[in-house]
């Protein structure tokens, strides 16, 4: 079986659709990956530029990946960082390494950081190149991609964010890939709620927009309204809702995640909370397994 446009491994779709656990976001990059080495333990002036930078990160995610707490029972999917595409883990691809020793569906973060913000939210910088690299993530075996745009307020900047959205989502259709289209609530909005309201009308319509046969997966903020997008869940355009954290705590992400049936979590920084690169493997491990037990439990509930 192949997917719209004949690329796509039909067990990885079915996983991505059903299966039980979660998403892991692994995809910190350029900006956010001080952030992610200093929460992990490592200080800006243990490294010097960018190479040494990303050799560390890759370490890190090295080490979560190949934990044995980290599979394919808990965890549906995992999203990289192109630099970590292009990189290895124990000597195999890295995505050939999620998929063909852990059982995990490799995704791709495609987006170049945002834009300035306008009408209350932040639409994606220019992606250039961006056939070329959906070509190279089809050839590593890669699924789907992802793409983050932030919405702080209602308003025109949020229909702009949904229509960049999938304008960019058609392209990498075209290219035989899943887009996950994030457009991020920012928890902190004064609006959050109208917003929210406002992001399901404009993606309900975006959703009808589609060609028959395609499909999208959808990253989302926690909403203030349980269950504010059970008909997104249920949409026959959409794979699979998942939720970021957004900067909630662990503990809270799970407890919002677990009232909003039928979505499951995408988190980044609640998935690493507690990860240092000074535990041993062993108090590494177990951390790593108590986060991903919370998180799938969450999620499949």
């Amino acid at each position: 079986m192949k997917d719209q446009e004949g690329n796509m491994n039909s067990e990885q779709f079915t996983k991505a659709q059903s299966g039980a656990g979660f998403i892991a976001a692994l995809d910190q990059s350029g900006g956010s990956t001080p952030k992610a080495l200093k929460l992990y333990g490592i200080e800006e002036d243990a490294y010097s530029g960018d190479a040494e930078m990303f050799d560390m990160v890759h370490q890190m995610r090295t080490r979560i990946i190949t934990s044995p707490a980290f599979d394919g029972d808990r965890i549906v999917g995992a999203i990289l960082f192109e630099d970590t595409m292009d990189r290895q883990i124990d000597g195999r691809a890295s995505a050939d390494y999620l998929w063909n020793v852990k059982h995990i569906v490799p995704f791709l973060k495609v987006d170049k950081g945002l834009a300035e913000e306008k009408d209350g939210a932040q639409v994606m910088k220019p992606i250039p190149n961006l056939d070329d690299l959906l070509a190279r993530a089809r050839d590593h075996g890669v699924f789907g991609t992802k793409m983050r745009s932030v919405i702080k307020l209602p308003g025109a900047g949020l229909q702009a964010v949904v229509d960049q959205q999938f304008e960019v989502a058609r392209q990498i259709l075209a290219a035989g890939l899943v887009p996950i289209i994030e457009p991020e609530v920012d928890i902190h909005s004064p609006e959050k709620g109208k917003a929210e309201e406002q992001l399901k009308e404009a993606l309900l319509r975006g959703l009808d927009s589609l060609d028959d046969g395609q499909s999208v997966m959808l990253k989302l903020t926690l909403p203030d309204e349980n269950n504010l997008y059970r008909e997104l869940v249920e949409h026959p355009k959409v794979v699979r809702v998942v939720a970021l954290s957004g900067g909630y705590n662990r503990d809270d992400a799970c407890d919002k995640l677990a009232a909003n049936h039928g979505v499951i979590a995408s988190f980044s920084r609640a998935l690493t909370e507690g990860l240092t690169a000074q535990q041993s493997d062993e108090e590494f491990n177990a951390t790593l397994d108590a986060a991903i037990t919370n998180i799938a439990k969450a999620s499949n509930t």
